[in-house]
């Protein structure tokens, strides 16, 4: 165990990217907002707590805002970026982007502790789906995908049998077949929720620690470029975006990228070289249910 006060340095370092605002609020509102620092207290206890780490009870019952010093405009960037690929420019576009800083925020999102086995989903037709069946489709037949463009086939993975499933989108009474895969370790950025994997204890100045926070809605909209629900006939436009960063994620040397699934609670995985999943065996699910969630517009 930690004694707090061996960790004065580091929070340190972290409170001096805030500064003194009357509307502002609490250190600990903002460590928790901005890194979700502290995430199983309240507020009375992580005050009492960095109020031991920093010697000092007064400091945390004042209200900060961020300094004005950081700023970030890699999200307006990667919007008209967005819009240009979509609608203007395909190939040669005019927008550009800070490649080295996207590499470098890429690098904060390591996908650590993945399952070793993966699942893949197809519905059934006339017959059962043989193993050799169930891989990514040949290069001729890869239409548009969320990450891959047509003709570049990925293979795409559910983190459980039901997630695998869901995102086929199947209707009740149909049956899946579903492959397990097995994965050795790989190399792959982790996008579900960037907010929580950057650390601001890894680096060692105020200034990259608030360029750090600054840039951190960046890396949560691409990580919504992968999880937003799209529509069958407008895909192959719609999904150029996120094409655009697995191609950026795969050229960083990365071989592939984890997502949230938007249709269940567990995670996908779109790999980049179908040849490292090493294939299992099928087994049939029946589709007993298909739940549907409507909200108002």
């Amino acid at each position: 165990m930690v004694d707090p006060p061996e960790l004065a340095d580091y929070f340190e370092l972290l409170v001096s990217i805030y500064e003194p605002d009357p509307r502002g609020k609490l250190l600990v509102e903002w460590m928790k907002e901005d890194w979700q620092l502290f995430p199983t207290m309240d507020i009375a206890h992580a005050k009492e707590l960095l109020s031991e780490i920093l010697d000092d009870g007064d400091i945390v019952r004042r209200p900060f805002s961020p300094s004005s010093t950081y700023r970030s405009n890699a999200l307006v960037t990667w919007e008209a970026l967005r819009d240009e690929m979509m609608y203007k420019n395909r190939w040669f576009l005019e927008q550009a982007i800070d490649n080295d800083r996207l590499q470098n925020l890429l690098d904060f999102l390591p996908a650590d502790e993945l399952p070793t086995t993966w699942y893949r989903a197809r519905i059934r037709s006339d017959a059962t789906y043989t193993i050799d069946q169930m891989g990514a489709p040949p290069k001729r037949l890869a239409t548009h995908g969320r990450a891959n463009p047509p003709g570049i086939p990925y293979l795409y993975l559910g983190s459980k049998p039901e997630t695998a499933i869901a995102e086929v989108r199947p209707h009740t009474g149909e049956v899946a077949c579903v492959a397990d895969f097995t994965l050795p370790d790989i190399k792959a950025v982790d996008l579900r929720n960037p907010r929580k994997l950057v650390s601001p204890f890894l680096l060692a100045d105020a200034t990259a620690i608030g360029q750090l926070r600054a840039d951190v809605p960046f890396l949560e909209r691409l990580g919504e470029e992968l999880t937003r629900p799209v529509l069958p006939q407008g895909a192959a436009i719609d999904y150029i975006p996120s094409q655009y960063l697995c191609e950026f994620i795969k050229k960083s040397r990365y071989e592939g990228v984890i997502y949230r699934s938007s249709v269940s609670d567990g995670i996908n995985l779109a790999l980049f070289d179908p040849s490292k999943a090493v294939p299992g065996a099928v087994t049939l699910y029946d589709v007993s249910k298909v739940t549907v969630d409507v909200a108002p517009t």
